[in-house]
Formats: C-alpha cells, sequence, structure tokens
C-alpha cells in the first residue's frame, strides 16, 4: 500500500500574497491526498480551510505568522510505520540551521521531520548523535513569498509516497511556467 502526503506551507496570505498560484491550486483540488501535512503560516482560517479539503488526514503546525489559536507547535504522525514530525522551525536561529533542526527530529524521537519558515524547498537525509539518520523536508513557500531570511522567491511544495520500506520524496518548483521536479527516496534502517 502507498500512502500520498502534500506538504505545503508558508503561503502567508493576505498578508504577502493574494493568492496560491494556479498550478499548486489546481494539485491541491485534483488531488485526494492520504495526509495534507502543512508547516503553518496560513495567516487566516480562510486559507487553512481551503489547504485542509486536499486530503482526508489534516496536521498542521502553527507558523509564526499565523493568528489561528488551535494550530500546535509540534505534531506528530505515524504513516507505514515512519514517525513523521512537523515544526515550523521559526525556533530554529539561524533560519534552517540543520544540526538545530536534526537535534529537534532526536527530541521528537521521528524519522522525518517537516520543516518551513525559509520558505526554500529543501531535502536532506542527515545522521543523528544516536547514529540514527533522519530525512529533514521543507516544502518551501507555496506562494513563493519573501522570509525574514530572504527565502527563494520560488513557488514550491511537496509530495511524499510511503510505503512500509521506503519514502519517496517528489520537491516541485513552479519557475515561471514551468514545473520543475527534484526527487529522494528515504530508505527505512533494517536492524
Amino acid at each position: 500500500m502507498v500512502a500520498k502526503a502534500l506538504v505545503i506551507g508558508d503561503f502567508h496570505i493576505p498578508t504577502r500574497a493574494k493568492y496560491i498560484p494556479t498550478p499548486i491550486r489546481e494539485v491541491i483540488e485534483r488531488n485526494g491526498f492520504d495526509y495534507v501535512l502543512c508547516t503553518g503560516d496560513f495567516v487566516v482560517e480562510e486559507t487553512r480551510e481551503y489547504v485542509r479539503k486536499a486530503g482526508r488526514n489534516f496536521i498542521a503546525v502553527r507558523g509564526n505568522m499565523d493568528y489561528i489559536e488551535d494550530l500546535p507547535a509540534r505534531a506528530v504522525v505515524e504513516i507505514e510505520g515512519f514517525r513523521v514530525g512537523l515544526t515550523h522551525g521559526s525556533e530554529v536561529y539561524p533560519r534552517g540551521d540543520v544540526r538545530k533542526l536534526a537535534r529537534i527530529a532526536e527530541e521528537m524521537n521521528v524519522d522525518i521531520l517537516i520543516h518551513g519558515h525559509t520558505h526554500v524547498l529543501s531535502i536532506q537525509e542527515v545522521a543523528l548523535s544516536n547514529g540514527r539518520k533522519v530525512l529533514l523536508v521543507n516544502p518551501g513557500s507555496a506562494t513563493g513569498v519573501y522570509s525574514g531570511g530572504g527565502g527563494s522567491l520560488i513557488p514550491s511544495y511537496v509530495i511524499m509516497e510511503f510505503t512500509q520500506s521506503e519514502v519517496q520524496v517528489h520537491g516541485y518548483e513552479l519557475l515561471g511556467d514551468r514545473v520543475t521536479e527534484r526527487r529522494y527516496v528515504f530508505k527505512r534502517l533494517v536492524g
């Protein structure tokens, strides 16, 4: 069985962006995902409710620009035997510091840590101090807006496909009217 997850965040609507670009809206509206994993910064409830409709299971964390009270700072969900953690990432300075994110993954005891805040798509596998490995995934910004640290200014998102033995990660960036893809496979450690 394959569980499909949309990983997305850092919308900043209506403060920095007016809307989600059409190719990304089409992904949200046409795909029936098993999971929607959000790094926050919806800013307003309407954006959260729009994105919530993309999948059966919706897990989101609070971004530093969210004014939605019921979002947690961190969350953990198990998908096909992989423990997946979510955090916005605003507790990490400098933004996106890999060592600090790896420490958070270790604290949360997760195989994969999804984070945001940098507005830059990134997929990195790192070794933890206990000998395990963790996959750090940042979907970037769905609207491609600037962040306090700059950001890529490229709208992006991630789709993850989970099986019992591996996770296929597909990172997408919207460059003008063209969508580019970056792929990565994260395998479960055996033993």
